[in-house]
């Protein structure tokens, strides 16, 4: 009974900061437009991570475009400024956004 509670626990902790950056985009609005597996209005988040994946810049030039905004680079549809997220929450949505696989 105890390995089974330790192997729940591990797996709760390996998940946490999944579920806690999903819990961030969607108290930022981002699930507004985006899915992680699927196109919305915006690119998937795993269709965004695969198009920077050898991008060794990709968290700022993806942060800096969850701040301000961006068009072009996905088709006609701009993505608007988000003014109430912060440089390290935008850091931080982008590098789990580049995680999902």
């Amino acid at each position: 009974m105890k390995r089974v509670l330790l192997l729940v626990a591990l797996g709760f902790g390996v998940a946490a900061p999944a579920f806690a950056d999903l819990a961030l985009a969607t108290s930022k609005n981002c699930m507004s437009c985006h899915a992680v597996e699927r196109k919305v209005l915006g690119p998937s988040f795993k269709d965004v991570a695969a198009k920077y994946k050898d991008d060794k810049g990709a968290v700022d030039t993806l942060a800096s475009k969850i701040m301000k905004g961006g068009s072009g680079v996905w088709g006609p549809v701009p993505m608007p400024a988000n003014n109430q997220v912060s440089e390290a929450d935008a850091k931080k949505l982008a590098a789990w956004v580049l995680s999902t696989k």
